[in-house]
């Protein structure tokens, strides 16, 4: 089965260029919600991330991973590919 993943970013965010990346060099299909001058989207995505307001956030499977040091430490410790192959 194929994750679904979602990342919220602003377009010049240097954490959201390395998280993506990282999704990249995984093969890692994402939809990508850039948020540059949308406070509606900014708010939804506050909403989802119990009110983390600071990008990128990151889901897999509708579970609020976090930000780019998040998605990082989990690929470290070895959580993140399971995640991605649920």
């Amino acid at each position: 089965m194929t994750p679904h993943v979602e990342i919220y970013t602003w377009s010049t965010c240097p954490f959201c260029i390395r998280a993506k990346a990282l999704l990249d060099r995984k093969g890692v299909q994402y939809t990508e919600y850039c948020l540059d001058g949308d406070e509606p989207g900014r708010a939804k995505m506050a909403e989802r991330s119990n009110g983390r307001r600071s990008v990128p956030q990151i889901f897999i499977n509708d579970q609020h991973i976090g930000g780019c040091d998040d998605i990082h430490a989990l690929d470290r410790s070895g959580k993140l590919d399971p995640l991605l192959a649920a």
